[in-house]
């Protein structure tokens, strides 16, 4: 199969790089030439500078990977043109084009799956099993956390010109670190109430939040909250929920599950002792070499998508209105 690969930046990179380990190796890049990144290790692969040119090689799945802002501008006409559809998260930074990107689905028969890559993290899935089996009965709580450091995301740039950090291309760590959002409704379903703070509160040079703290309750009658920040030195990043007989913690940054029960008992789970955060990257990427090819459904739908856009949209007006909001009956 042919992949063309839209965007040059980490994830860009990223995603070209697991495909070749995967065996695909007939591969366009679609790039804009802003990208910092050394140009060494593509210097055999075709390159186009617009979408028309791109789809002309007539590939068979399409990863999206350029900045948020500019998503829709190469997801549809890939739609439109029958390619397969891999689109890193969040969808967009607006409702604009939502319409026409379901519309553009149909023409090619729904293959299209989102990159929320924690829907493979194995300590999160390990923790699914446990609260699928009961180990810690009645589920009544959760809570999110993902702080990191923006500067010291990608040490060969300027923090300030990268794409998580302006507001034209759709930065902001509401957007940006927004899978907490995504596995919060694979675990649990869709929230009943929003309510949250989001904006700006550090020193760094940003024009975008650097800071969401939101709180839900579910359609299930649990409550729980997430914390997204940019500032945050050492990073931080796990999951935790609490049920009516036990209480279940992930460190997303090393795979480790921790299960604590009301006698004191902890019971830890390793289920990987050289953890590597690459194999989520990997393994979503296998998923849809095979959405590509017909023989497996996507992992995440667009539709999933468009919820974490609206969860996205109601925290940010839940702080700019003072209010709270129903999920099913707003936008």
């Amino acid at each position: 199969m042919k992949f063309l690969v839209v965007g040059y930046g980490s994830i860009g990179r990223r995603h070209l790089r697991n495909l070749i380990e995967l065996g695909q190796n007939d591969i366009v890049l679609l790039r804009s030439h802003k990208s910092t990144l050394s140009e060494e290790e593509i210097r055999d692969i075709p390159v186009e500078t617009t979408i028309e040119a791109a789809l002309a090689h007539r590939p068979d799945g399409v990863i999206i990977a350029n900045p948020t802002a500019l998503h829709p501008a190469a997801a549809i006409p890939a739609m439109k043109a029958g390619c397969a559809v891999f689109m890193e998260k969040p969808i967009s930074d607006s409702f604009e084009k939502l319409g026409e990107m379901r519309e553009a689905l149909q023409c090619n028969n729904g293959r299209f799956q989102m990159g929320f890559q924690f829907r493979f993290h194995p300590g999160l899935n390990k923790m699914r099993e446990l609260i699928n089996s009961g180990r810690i009965g009645k589920p009544l709580s959760f809570r999110a956390e993902w702080g990191e450091y923006l500067p010291g995301w990608h040490p060969w740039e300027d923090y300030r010109s990268s794409y998580s950090a302006r507001k034209d291309l759709g930065g902001g760590v509401l957007l940006t670190l927004s899978h907490p959002l995504d596995y919060i409704r694979w675990f649990f379903g869709d929230p009943e109430w929003i309510w949250a703070m989001n904006g700006k509160i550090s020193d760094l040079e940003l024009d975008v939040d650097d800071i969401a703290e939101i709180g839900m309750r579910m359609q299930n009658g649990m409550v729980g909250a997430v914390h997204l920040d940019y500032y945050s030195q050492p990073a931080r990043n796990g999951f935790e929920v609490i049920g009516s007989e036990g209480r279940l913690s992930c460190n997303n940054l090393d795979g480790i599950v921790s299960l604590s029960m009301p006698d004191g008992s902890v019971e830890q789970f390793t289920l990987n002792p050289a953890y590597d955060r690459n194999n989520m990257f990997l393994d979503e990427m296998r998923t849809f070499i095979q959405v590509a090819a017909g023989k497996e459904s996507p992992s995440c739908t667009l539709e999933d998508g468009i919820a974490v856009q609206r969860m996205a949209e109601l925290i940010r007006r839940s702080w700019d209105e003072r209010r709270f909001f129903n999920f099913a009956e707003e936008i």
